[in-house]
């Protein structure tokens, strides 16, 4: 009779009896539920050499394996066997897609769907955190730099490039700039995030030039580490700073300036005493006469009359040797020179007191044009316009807008 584990037999002998162990006997094996056969055939039958027609046993019914889900696995109640229960779960940084459990069936098979795991998480960045610049010294802008940062991610660590959007690391001009950094995985999820930079210029309340003079500023005028430097017209002289800077605590350097007009001593005891406290500063024109009735003399100080902001311009003073001596008077606007020092400059100039004389004299000191009658202010003021140093007096003049318009 055969011996089955986990089944059933049923055996008829040829006479029809329940004898399961006749030569001629058949034999119908059944496996119990969960059970199949392995091999041979579900009926047997016993031969005349006192063995059964084939092998007969009886398995348990088993699944086909389960795939690895990529990135993942599964754990199971019972392998592959019939009613065991798989649980999948994902590596960090990757979610579960589909069932959360297959179990193995009676037909072989495991309950429906496909179970994936994929990357869902987005990689994290961290974006540098800038402070307020200020910009540098005599700079209108602020070098800024930062280290690139670099992107996480959960799942496999497999990031692209990280991407700039916004200005890279170098100087950057006033104002707020907004920049923001983008990284992606393999997945194709993408992670990012912003970051700002105020560039800040300081500067001080805008420097306004004194009086009679010319003011040229570096940089953009009054920004942190400008300076500005001034320089008096002809005839003045400056008091306080010649130059001053815009310093960090947004004031000036130096004190305050001013161009103050020119003191004129008289009472110098020599004529060239006198002509001295002229060097470097203003221009001369000299005009002598024998008498205030001269012809010549009324007509030159008449045409000189019309002309005082030309003199000025440029920086030129009239003085006046009137009469003989002792009777001669010096004047140099409203200041008369005294006769002593009149008759020493007419000396020194090697100036004729019989008739008419005008003289011309640069900066340096330099008797440049004589005349013994009278010149129009145009004819007097085309001459010193060739001289040296006032084509670049022109310059600035023009640049301040001092003109006589």
């Amino acid at each position: 009779f055969p011996n089955v584990k986990h089944g059933d037999v049923s055996c008829r002998s040829p006479g029809r009896e329940y004898y399961g162990n006749v030569m001629g006997s058949r034999c119908k094996i059944r496996c119990k539920r969960g059970y199949e056969m392995q091999q041979g055939h579900a009926e047997v039958v016993c031969m005349a050499s006192k063995h059964w027609s084939g092998n007969y046993a009886c398995r348990e019914i088993r699944c086909p394996k389960l795939q690895m889900p990529a990135n993942g696995g599964y754990k199971c109640s019972d392998g592959s066997y019939l009613n065991s229960r798989c649980e999948f779960f994902c590596s960090p940084g990757y979610n579960l897609k589909g069932p959360n459990t297959v179990t193995c069936q009676y037909h072989k098979t495991w309950t429906s769907g496909k179970s994936v795991c994929v990357d869902v998480d987005v990689p994290v960045i961290k974006c540098p955190n800038l402070k307020e610049k200020i910009a540098e010294p005599g700079r209108l802008t602020a070098r800024v730099t930062w280290d690139t940062p670099e992107g996480k991610d959960t799942a496999d660590g497999i990031l692209t490039d990280v991407i700039l959007k916004g200005k890279p690391p170098g100087h950057f001009p006033e104002g707020l700039h907004k920049m923001s950094y983008t990284v992606y995985d393999r997945a194709g999820n993408k992670g990012s995030c912003r970051f700002s930079v105020r560039v800040r210029v300081l500067r001080c309340s805008p420097m306004t030039p004194p009086d009679n003079s010319f003011m040229k500023c570096d940089s953009d005028g009054n920004n942190y580490g400008a300076t500005c430097e001034f320089k008096c017209t002809g005839g003045y002289e400056l008091q306080g700073s010649s130059a001053r800077v815009c310093q960090y605590g947004l004031n000036w350097s130096g004190t305050e300036t001013n161009c103050a007009a020119m003191n004129i001593n008289v009472g110098v005891r020599t004529a060239s005493g006198l002509l001295d406290q002229f060097y470097e500063k203003r221009r001369l024109l000299i005009i002598s006469a024998p008498t205030a009735a001269n012809h010549y003399y009324r007509f030159q100080m008449t045409d000189l009359q019309h002309a005082q902001c030309g003199l000025d311009l440029r920086h030129v003073t009239v003085i006046e040797l009137v009469g003989i001596y002792p009777a001669q008077i010096g004047r140099i606007r409203h200041r008369l020179i005294p006769p002593g020092l009149a008759l020493q400059l007419r000396l020194l100039l090697q100036i004729s007191h019989n008739n008419f004389n005008m003289v011309m004299i640069d900066k340096q000191g330099m008797d440049r044009e004589r005349y013994t009658y009278p010149i129009t202010s145009a004819q007097i003021f085309t001459t010193i316009d060739t001289w040296q140093g006032r084509i670049d007096e022109m310059v600035l003049q023009q640049e301040a807008g001092h003109t006589c318009q």
